[in-house]
């Protein structure tokens, strides 16, 4: 990880295109992915999702991450990015809650995005639609998505560096 405590440069491996309709589960021990499904009719990703390597969420996964990016990515494509900011949120299934934070970046090597450095320089209306899109995509699946708040950079380079400290506690 480079960069300030307002905003940290990683790289994400790409595990979904923005409008595709397949969902990937990936597979730690075999550091590839698999087909999760396919989303309900009409919802797709609004932008590439992926996971930020070598870190690890309270869900046991690595740390989840959208790219803001001018075209979509290859999926498996690792991606240099800068981190502007987090989604909080906890995700609730069969009684059981976790935290699951979306971080939110911008690919380093883009001309629509590569300005933004906070998620503040996000219009809000289209952050309400990602949360919408979250909740439905858990909904799907018989999970409950609760919004805990929105934060930037600072707030998730925090996160990321706990993400990459609890990856490094279960490495044998």
């Amino acid at each position: 990880m480079t960069g300030s405590a307002r905003s940290a440069n990683v790289r994400q491996l790409s595990k979904r295109r923005k409008g595709e309709e397949t969902s990937l589960t990936t597979i730690q021990n075999l550091a590839c992915s698999n087909s999760g499904g396919l989303l309900p009719e009409g919802l797709a990703f609004p932008f590439d999702f992926g996971f930020i390597p070598s870190t690890l969420g309270d869900d046991g996964d690595p740390l989840d991450v959208m790219v803001l990016m001018d075209e979509p990515a290859h999926v498996g494509c690792l991606l240099d990015v800068r981190i502007i900011g987090v989604i909080e949120a906890v995700q609730v299934q069969d009684g059981k809650s976790e935290t699951n934070n979306r971080l939110i970046a911008v690919s380093i090597h883009s001309y629509d995005h590569s300005e933004l450095s906070s998620l503040d320089e996000i219009n809000s209306s289209m952050l309400d639609q990602v949360e919408e899109f979250f909740i439905s995509y858990n909904k799907s699946r018989g999970k409950k998505f609760k919004i805990k708040g929105r934060h930037g950079p600072k707030r998730a380079s925090e996160l990321l560096e706990i993400g990459m400290r609890a990856f490094q506690k279960k490495k044998p």
